[in-house]
């Protein structure tokens, strides 16, 4: 299984968009993500980045997905691009094999550089 993290935030196209506008864009988002859910990707979590949190990221929304594997993570990235996502929104991501605390542990003790 892969995690898959997006922090986000609206970029001016976002903001100059009137109400109606973001409405329609994001009611067509509907079918793509259920064809995710229908070939086995799982929303963890969707929320607002609290304004309280400690050393909060500069990011107002925040995803949290599971991918059955490495090419529908791909796949997805696809799909966000082609739905034109990036157009209105300032993003970034992190994303992996789902893993134990221990597993990540050791590799942090060993220092085992991650592909950057």
């Amino acid at each position: 299984m892969i995690t898959y993290i997006e922090l986000w935030k609206a970029k001016s196209t976002w903001n100059d968009l009137s109400k109606e506008e973001r409405e329609n864009y994001t009611n067509g988002l509907g079918p793509a993500i259920q064809k995710l859910l229908d070939n086995g990707v799982q929303i963890i979590s969707w929320g607002a980045n609290d304004t309280a949190t400690v050393k909060k990221v500069g990011y107002d929304y925040f995803a949290v997905w599971s991918f059955p594997s490495e090419d529908a993570a791909r796949e997805f990235e696809k799909m966000v691009e082609s739905v034109g996502w990036h157009n209105y929104f300032d993003q970034v991501n992190a994303s992996g094999m789902t893993t134990s605390p221990q597993e990540v542990i050791g590799q942090m003790i060993q220092a085992e550089a991650l592909a950057v």
